[in-house]
This record gives structure tokens, C-alpha cells and sequence, in this order.
């Protein structure tokens, strides 16, 4: 599992954001403020009900982004994963990645189906920073 979390990270360009926050307490940002200032990625910050965080852009929901994101990092209720994949699958992105805390068989099994990668019950910030102390 750790190699494949290794590839998904060197190999990921775009990564949404989905249930992004002004709340600077909330994990979410946290993850996005260290991507922002760590990693190569280009980010987009997925939240139907905020205009944007700090001045960057939030986006309704992934058909809305302007690329394709090979990452979809989730911070949304295990009962909203479902709805999530979907859309995941419906753009066309390579990998569903559920935070720490999130497990969802079903959702793992379907989006697997759909030729995804699924990652769960894992923090990207931590595996990111996990890798970059390995090279």
C-alpha cells in the first residue's frame, strides 16, 4: 500500500479539494495550506457554499473545476462520499483520496469498479510529508 501511495503522490498533478473551509481550525485547511506552500500541485478548493478562502476561488462542485484533477481529497461526511465518487467519476479523475477518519467499503469497491485508485482513512499533508523525508 505504501509504494502505491508513494506512485499516487509523485505521479498527481491537480488535486480538489472537496469541503474545503475558512475555518482555519479545521483540518481541511490545514492540508490545503500545506500543499499550497509544499508540493507542486495545482490546487482547486471545492465548497458549493463559500465564494472563496483567502482570495483563492472555491468552485460548486468538481464538473465546475477548469481541469480535470487526478486527485480528488475528500473532507465530507461519510454519508456524502457516494455523491463524491460520482462526481469523481463523472470528470474523470485518477484517484479518490478519503482523509483520515473516512472508510467506506462500498464507496472503495464502486470507485475501484470505475477505474479509480481509492486511498482511505489517510492524510495527504502526512503521506506528502512522509515521502519528501524519504527522498
Amino acid at each position: 500500500m505504501a509504494a502505491d501511495i508513494d506512485r499516487i503522490i509523485r505521479e498527481t498533478r491537480t488535486v480538489a479539494i472537496v469541503g474545503a473551509s475558512t475555518n482555519r481550525a479545521r483540518a481541511v485547511y490545514g492540508v490545503w495550506k500545506y500543499l499550497e506552500s509544499a508540493s507542486d500541485y495545482e490546487l482547486f478548493l471545492v465548497n458549493p457554499t463559500i465564494g472563496d478562502v483567502e482570495g483563492t476561488p472555491t468552485y460548486p462542485n468538481l464538473a465546475a473545476l477548469p481541469v480535470v484533477p487526478d486527485l480528488v481529497d475528500v473532507f465530507r461526511r461519510r454519508e456524502y462520499l457516494p455523491s463524491v465518487l460520482d462526481e469523481a467519476i463523472a470528470v474523470g479523475a485518477k484517484t479518490l483520496w478519503l482523509q483520515s477518519g473516512l472508510w467506506d467499503e462500498q464507496v472503495a469497491r464502486r470507485g475501484e469498479a470505475a477505474g479509480l485508485r481509492v486511498v482511505m482513512d489517510r492524510c495527504l499533508k502526512v503521506e506528502h510529508a512522509r515521502l519528501l523525508s524519504v527522498r
